[in-house]
């Protein structure tokens, strides 16, 4: 479905199928905000629980309905998309709002925003939106799923937000933990504090009268014990909306300061290969299969003992034991949705001295400069943390990503994006520990 059959701005259409593909997009350019993706799922009107918002930092909906895939390159544009399930939503789920956020700037300043719906199977497009009109819109919803005579519909909705992704989800009962520019509440009165012992008060009987008979001293009455307070259970998290970008100016965070304090951390890589691979300038094009790139991580433990994760030798590490880093798999298509993910344990930070996370071309391309590759570090507890590769100028097939150092007891992420060119005969691996002075022994190895 092309943009000349999208459809107006309050019409719906049937949904044929169940598992679908919805895709929002824009152009990219210099000065376009970036813009995210995110779903709501309704029961009259607002969420049951915060579970039922997906979003960047909460990917997936507890009942598998919902997932946010996230984005890529597509063209001279971006994508950002989401996989819906429609014969997995719950019953008491009556509408799914599909809204659009604008960070670091507003929709007027994003060209081209769109929704497309396809079927997830065959590819084919059920329905079409393109957005008309944003100016001061930080948010928007751009269109719903809604539940018709025992079906599904999608309706082209665009309702426009000045309040951004905070703002929406408040909206449909979503608790935010964003700081909100509040007068800070008046001080308590100052209580004076009590006597001390040594200049405190005491009554004293009055004395007695001669020939008169003293009172019995009244019973002592045990004190009387207060039942304790009942339990309360913990209130629920609210949801966080912050991300990091890292970028040349500011290059590192703290894993603690953004909530990443325990868990598993996942570290995604995915990539794109130029169209035209010796062109500077080119558009970027899936070209599945066309290259290979390996995610790997240098380890330095609190003990002493060094490694490496990687593929090659199937040195795929392990997640509960020493070194607490396990790569998921070998992935040869950059896809976003899978890409390479290694896995980090952060509940066992202690252990950790430094990880030096990299990129090798194992082949398909002979340097980093037809390549576009963006790295995310997405902790469990936490704001992901996300960073692109510049562009390469040197004949690379070795990228350092991020080095993440323990800093008394805390993880400090630095975006490293540091492209080595090895010498002849000196393989990847050995030119980024020379670089790093990790220091270990290296043997050929296959995978």
């Amino acid at each position: 479905m092309g943009a000349d059959m999208s459809m107006p701005k309050g019409s719906n259409t049937p949904v044929p199928t169940t598992a679908l593909r919805v895709e929002l997009g824009w152009r990219s350019g210099p000065g376009v905000p970036d813009a995210d993706a995110s779903a709501l799922l309704l029961a009259t009107g607002k969420v049951r629980s915060d579970g039922d918002f997906v979003f960047y930092n909460q990917p997936a909906h507890p009942s598998g309905a919902v997932r946010h895939e996230g984005k890529k390159p597509a063209g001279a544009g971006v994508t950002d998309t989401l996989s819906v399930d429609l014969a997995r939503v719950e019953g008491a789920i009556e509408r799914i709002v599909v809204a659009a956020s604008a960070d670091g700037g507003t929709f007027g300043q994003v060209p081209g925003l769109y929704i497309e719906v396809t079927d997830a199977v065959s590819g084919r497009p059920v329905a079409r939106f393109d957005s008309p009109g944003a100016t001061v819109e930080t948010a928007f919803v751009l269109g719903e799923f809604y539940r018709r005579q025992g079906g599904w519909k999608f309706r082209a909705v665009g309702q426009g937000y000045s309040s951004g992704l905070e703002g929406l989800a408040t909206d449909f009962g979503i608790t935010v933990d964003e700081p909100r520019h509040t007068a800070p509440p008046a001080p308590p009165a100052p209580v004076p504090p009590p006597p001390s012992p040594a200049t405190a008060p005491v009554a004293l009987p009055p004395p007695p009268v001669p020939g008169s008979v003293m009172p019995p001293p009244p019973p002592v009455t045990p004190p009387v014990t207060a039942p304790p307070p009942p339990v309360t259970p913990p209130a629920p998290q609210p949801v966080r909306l912050s991300k990091v970008t890292l970028t040349k100016a500011a290059p590192s965070v703290s894993l603690a300061k953004q909530g990443g304090t325990s868990g598993a951390m996942r570290v995604n890589l995915n990539w794109q290969m130029r169209q035209q691979p010796s062109g500077w300038g080119g558009r970027w094009g899936r070209q599945q299969g066309e290259v290979d790139l390996d995610l790997c991580a240098l380890y330095e433990l609190a003990d002493g003992r060094k490694g490496v994760v990687q593929a090659l030798g199937n040195a795929f590490g392990s997640l509960h034991r020493p070194p607490y880093i396990h790569l998921d798999g070998d992935d040869r298509t950059g896809a976003v949705a899978s890409g390479e993910n290694l896995t980090v344990n952060l509940d066992h930070k202690q252990d950790f001295r430094r990880i030096l996370v990299f990129v090798t071309i194992y082949e398909g391309a002979s340097s980093f400069a037809d390549l576009h590759a963006t790295v995310t570090l997405q902790p469990q507890h936490g704001a992901p943390i996300d960073f692109s590769l510049d562009e390469c100028t040197v004949p690379s097939t070795v990228c350092a990503l991020a080095l993440i150092t323990n800093t008394g007891g805390d993880l400090l992420v630095q975006r490293e994006a540091r492209y080595l060119v090895p010498e002849r005969g000196v393989s990847p691996q050995r030119t980024i520990d020379r670089a790093y002075g990790w220091g270990m022994n290296w043997t050929p190895g296959r995978k």
